[in-house]
């Protein structure tokens, strides 16, 4: 059996409602979820609230907090994670924000040299997210496009076989999304 057919099959088990399997799910992709997560936060300039492990974890959490697995396979588990991920890193860019803004706590006076060491990393991220969401109202498959490709770095291939059309339908897509978000990010 191979590993494929072996993780499609905890999968399904995880579906069902078997007690564990949702965790061997994780044990099984674990390097390839850290791997993912390490391509997503490297060089983004992300506080240090978050790293690999945490973001990995934070997206088992949320698997387990969402009682059901919904996925067919391998494709569409890490297709899942990747949008797990970026929803992670979105809420944390959210929170950092809140925070900078003081959380409805009192103001305090900030000297220049703590405001410039916040990164605009959180700014970012969130203006990604908000150009994502107009995106899902022109076209919601360049969205899955850019989620399953950015976030859960799948393959063109692997993108293909997950939506049903061809591997250059594909890059098309691919190409149209990050134009039209090039687009709304300088707007």
């Amino acid at each position: 059996m191979s590993a494929e057919t072996s993780l499609t099959d905890l999968i399904r088990r995880a579906q069902n409602g078997e007690a564990g399997a949702l965790q061997s799910v994780f044990e099984i992709t674990y390097d390839e979820l850290r791997h993912l997560a390490r391509g997503r936060l490297q060089g983004a300039g992300r506080s240090a609230a978050l790293d690999t492990t945490a973001l990995v974890h934070e997206c088992y959490l949320r698997f387990a907090n969402a009682k059901r697995l919904s996925v067919e396979d391998r494709v569409h588990f890490f297709r899942y994670a990747g949008r797990a991920m970026r929803s992670v890193i979105v809420d944390l860019a959210r929170g950092a924000r809140r925070a900078k803004r003081g959380s409805g706590e009192n103001p305090v006076s900030l000297s220049t040299t703590i405001s410039e060491s916040t990164s605009a990393g959180e700014e970012q991220v969130l203006r990604v997210h908000d150009a994502l969401d107009e995106l899902t109202q022109i076209d919601p498959r360049l969205v899955q496009v850019v989620e399953m490709r950015y976030f859960a770095g799948m393959t063109e291939a692997e993108i293909a076989a997950a939506l049903g059309v061809t591997d250059r339908t594909i890059r098309r897509d691919w190409e149209k999304a990050r134009l039209l978000l090039a687009q709304a990010l300088v707007n």
